[in-house]
């Protein structure tokens, strides 16, 4: 069992820890970047993915992949970044400088446009023009390269103040793939890209790589979904900087970086999809509730640790999970699979992996019935507060059985848009709990007009985003964004046990804790015990579920039903409850006040389902047993309770499952 509980003295040594190693690491930032370069930077070009003779080789190991990359260099239409990268490798490979001046044209487009500042893609521009610069070298004319050169120098003198704040989405990918790609590209005939480039490695090393210590500790990201979008580019900048100068920024992090791939796989549904693609789990604004690129970007980071982690048998397993969608799922994106599959990485037996990981940075825990595609799978989270695309969620659970069950509502519709903060983001549109008191306000959040009384989480932050800009700033205030806790976290094979302290997340003024716990028997079954504390007894106590699709009623339990999954809902717990299903025209409407999405994001829960107690006390406790099947089950196994003053426990199947109402204590009775 891991315990993490808050205030611990275990806890704040920890966070002393990483504030000496912070400051050990803003004093040592030259020594360490000398002593882990282990080469000049070549002077040939090609560089930035290895020399020609390497790119030809790959060419000869990878044929089949290699000529989908020549067909779409040569014949298919495409987005830039994929015709760039294409035709720069085929223009290294087979030294087509005809070919390479395709290339040098569309670069061009960016390097004579307008110098691109903030939130927009300067980065990934940058990067594609930085490619084309060291793949194609020869077909550039040297006032084109002297005009790449100017372009890279305005870019990054434009953005130096873009995107600062290290546990934000873009500042990764966007960014420094474009800018260290740049430099590496350009290193002796521009004059300034050493400096950029030490930059760029002293902020990694002082500011960054603490932040995924912290918040990405386990490989999960507390942002959540958009990791899926800024971690590939700059895994492909890590790559680039092994290969110019072995220059290896993975051991700088390493309780992110050798877990990622691992809780990269577990972020996935069960199921391929469409084009052979996985579908990661929603978290946070973003939610791949329709097919995208990222799909393909998830998986090419997947493989690159891989290939990084090779000799690790974990890291084999996910070899083995790779390979079961050999193939970007979009075509033009061939490229992708010529760089980064390796078959040539030895495959574990994925049956024989474990079936659960914990992510304590951002706190996150995924589980899995078995790694079959018709497995149960199960996430929660309980996470710490970081950063702006993250929601008001502490307690979030959702299910997923052949097809999404309980999932995550609403649409990110636009960034602080009315739909986004009183709704999309707010606790009212996750699986945990709500408290009303009906005086309670909130701050602006975003960039929007906050009216709603969800009767959630709060948002006491200084920043109107959330975010905090370093982990320095973090430890600083950490009474402030320390608001939750995985305080248990055991998997014995045939259950997994979990228990958080959500209580932080909430204002004092209304609650004085909420604990929940959680018993995962496998293969189908949770069951969740819900301890809630109100300072008031009239401030009413919500248990919430969001279902995909409006459930039928059937005595004492509701059925969700979605495309061939199934899941069976039995409330113990309050005795005596009011069950409330919201959907249609009142979904978003929060006190008569309607908030709808201004578009549809993709397929999103459909029904809100709201439990709550008859009778006022300031302390309720919420039993409820799901039970997930496919469509071919009519029913679920009944659950049953006994109670005293003192504990609860519950009969499900063979299992005696007790909590204390006193205290998160817990003990399990198994055949």
């Amino acid at each position: 069992m891991i315990s993490q509980t808050k205030r611990k003295p275990a806890e704040h040594l920890a966070l002393t820890l990483l504030a000496v190693m912070i400051s050990i690491a803003c004093l040592c930032v030259t020594a360490s970047a000398a002593e882990t370069s282990a080469h000049p930077v070549p002077k040939d070009h090609p560089r930035l993915l290895g020399s020609r003779t390497r790119l030809q080789s790959l060419a000869a190991d990878r044929p089949d992949m290699y000529k989908r990359v020549v067909n779409v260099a040569r014949r298919q239409q495409a987005d830039d970044h994929a015709k760039i990268i294409s035709i720069a490798l085929v223009c290294a490979i087979e030294q087509d400088l005809d070919l390479g001046r395709d290339a040098v044209k569309i670069a061009t487009k960016y390097i004579n446009g307008p110098i691109k500042k903030g939130h927009v893609t300067f980065g990934s521009d940058l990067a594609l023009c930085a490619i084309a610069y060291d793949l194609c070298y020869d077909s550039w004319t040297p006032q084109q390269r002297s005009g790449f050169h100017d372009y890279m120098n305005k870019t990054v003198d434009a953005n130096v103040k873009s995107e600062t704040h290290v546990f934000h989405n873009a500042w990764y990918g966007y960014k420094n793939w474009g800018i260290g790609l740049a430099c590496y590209a350009a290193y002796y005939e521009n004059p300034r890209a050493p400096e950029i480039l030490d930059t760029l490695e002293q902020d990694w090393l002082t500011r960054a790589a603490p932040a995924l210590q912290l918040a990405g500790a386990g490989g999960a990201w507390a942002e959540g979904y958009y990791i899926n979008y800024f971690l590939y580019e700059w895994l492909f900048f890590c790559e680039a900087a092994r290969y110019c100068s072995g220059k290896d920024y993975y051991p700088e992090a390493p309780a992110f970086f050798e877990n990622r791939a691992i809780a990269s796989m577990f972020e996935t549904y069960p199921g391929i999809g469409i084009y052979n693609s996985r579908r990661s789990v929603p978290m946070g604004d973003g939610g791949g509730r329709t097919f995208g690129g990222d799909r393909d970007k998830t998986l090419s980071a997947r493989r690159i640790l891989v290939n990084r982690f090779r000799t690790d048998p974990a890291h084999h397993a996910v070899h083995a999970f790779n390979e079961t969608t050999p193939r970007s799922s979009v075509g033009v994106y061939a490229y992708k699979d010529f760089l980064w599959r390796d078959t040539t990485v030895q495959k574990a037996d994925l049956d024989a992996f474990k079936l659960s990981h914990f992510s304590p940075g951002p706190g996150h825990i995924y589980a899995r019935s078995s790694w079959k595609e018709d497995a149960t799978y199960f996430f929660f989270k309980a996470s710490d507060r970081f950063t702006a695309h993250q929601h008001l969620d502490v307690g979030h659970f959702v299910i997923y059985k052949n097809a999404e069950l309980i999932g995550d509502a609403g649409h990110y519709d636009a960034f602080g848009s009315a739909h986004d903060v009183n709704y999309h983001l707010r606790t009212i549109a996750h699986n945990t709990i709500l408290v009303r008191d009906p005086a309670e306000k909130w701050p602006a959040i975003r960039v929007g007009n906050v009216t709603a009384n969800d009767a959630g989480q709060h948002h006491n932050w200084p920043h109107h985003n959330g975010a905090v800009a370093d982990p320095q700033s973090w430890i600083k205030d950490k009474t402030l964004y320390d608001i939750a806790d995985i305080t248990a976290f055991e998997d014995k094979g045939p259950y997994l046990y979990l228990a958080a302290d959500c209580t932080g997340a909430y204002s004092p003024q209304k609650l004085e804790y909420f604990t929940r716990q959680i018993v995962f028997i496998r293969p189908d079954t949770f069951v969740i015990f819900d301890r809630v504390r109100a300072t008031r007894p009239e401030f009413k106590k919500t248990f919430l579920l969001q279902a995909m699709e409006i459930p039928a009623r059937r005595e004492d339990s509701l059925v969700v039903t979605n495309g061939t999954g199934r899941l069976f809902i039995q409330t113990i717990l309050p005795a005596e409850r009011d069950i409330r299903l919201v959907s249609g025209p009142d979904l978003y409407k929060i006190d008569a006040i309607d908030y709808p999405p201004s578009r549809d994001t993709g397929p999103a829960p459909k029904c809100r389902i709201e439990i709550s107690p008859k009778v006022s006390a300031n302390t309720d406790y919420f039993l409820n047993v799901l039970t997930a099947s496919d469509t071919t089950a009519d029913s679920a196994r009944p659950a049953r309770m006994e109670q005293d003053s003192s504990k609860v426990t519950l009969i499900a199947g063979q299992y005696s499952i007790t909590f204390d109402k006193s205290s998160p204590a817990f003990s399990i009775d198994t055949p």
